[in-house]
């Protein structure tokens, strides 16, 4: 396992990172056990940056991965969570105000059973540009209330995710150094998608932490192929079930090299995946430290083709 520090945050962080979403059951319907032994296969392999959100699974992740980290030792993990996203009942919220994100952070704190959190995010701040103050609430108020909390001993370095990388940028460029200290984005360093490379350099000359996650963007990657809800536009799920026959009948499953490709990148300082089964968990561990099949990555981004860099809206 490589350890990155994550911008200037004085933070080791593993490449391979665990996320948490899968735990609260948010593509299958998962067992407490199952997803206690998930996380303890992630800890065990190496792993040592956990992200969650109250978001994922209507709290029930955070409180899943709280059960498990009852076993853990404290100074094993660094703990990723995030505030403004929200919901219950099947409805999605969204809340960026200061109360409610300063709220939120001790709500969180609760359902994990911690007494800090090492990096807390913004979430999803692109859903922010819809609602009244746009992004600049979140520069101007949410991020403040986040820096406060920092200067408190809450929260130990704080952060921002979204889809867009745009809007990563700009909320950088919008704000006092040293504000934002990392960045998450998904679905943008994988082997249908690098736009995230083009970013790099703008965020490490701002000493900003970058974090990729959704190597598998969302299941375009996989031999089963995508999820009824997935957001792709049609020519692109096709092309990916093209790359995805190709691998197979090289002998080689595009999981596995889509993990490989995403991970194989020493600027990203931690790609994160999901997963409740600690099989999964300890087999994407032993991908993601190994070097892929070069030749087989550009075979496969030539299949993508024009496909390449084709994206879409958050959900």
């Amino acid at each position: 396992m490589r350890y990155t520090e994550l911008g200037r945050t004085g933070m080791m962080v593993s490449h391979v990172g665990f996320g948490a979403s899968s735990l609260g059951s948010v593509f299958r319907e998962t067992q407490l056990g199952e997803s206690i032994a998930a996380v303890e296969a992630a800890i065990d392999g190496g792993i040592n940056f956990i992200d969650v959100s109250p978001y994922y699974g209507y709290y029930k992740a955070e409180a899943v991965l709280g059960q498990a980290l009852k076993g853990i030792a404290r100074e094993k993990y660094y703990l990723s969570t995030k505030v403004g996203r929200y919901g219950e009942d099947g409805h999605n919220t969204w809340d960026y105000s200061a109360e409610r994100v300063r709220r939120s952070v001790y709500e969180s704190m609760e359902r994990l059973g911690v007494d800090h959190i090492d990096l807390i995010n913004v979430h999803d701040i692109e859903f922010q540009a819809s609602l009244p103050g746009g992004l600049q609430k979140v520069a101007d108020e949410t991020l403040p209330a986040l820096v406060a909390l920092k200067g408190e001993g809450v929260v130990k370095h704080v952060g921002i995710t979204d889809l867009q990388l745009e809007n990563l940028r700009w909320m950088v460029e919008h704000t006092e150094p040293g504000t934002v200290e990392s960045v998450l984005n998904f679905c943008h360093y994988c082997l249908c998608d690098d736009a995230l490379a083009d970013y790099m350099d703008f965020f490490e000359s701002h000493g900003v932490g970058i974090v990729s996650a959704s190597p598998l963007s969302m299941g375009l990657l996989t031999r089963r192929g995508v999820p009824a809800w997935h957001p792709a536009p049609k020519p692109l799920v096709e092309a990916c079930a093209k790359a995805a026959a190709h691998c197979t009948a090289k002998g080689y499953a595009i999981e596995r090299l889509a993990m490989q490709y995403s991970m194989s990148n020493t600027r990203i300082a931690t790609t994160l995946f999901s997963s409740a089964n600690p099989d999964n968990v300890r087999r994407n561990i032993e991908w993601g430290n190994e070097e892929p099949d070069w030749q087989l990555v550009d075979e496969v981004k030539n299949i993508i083709g024009e496909q390449q860099r084709v994206t879409w809206a958050n959900t």
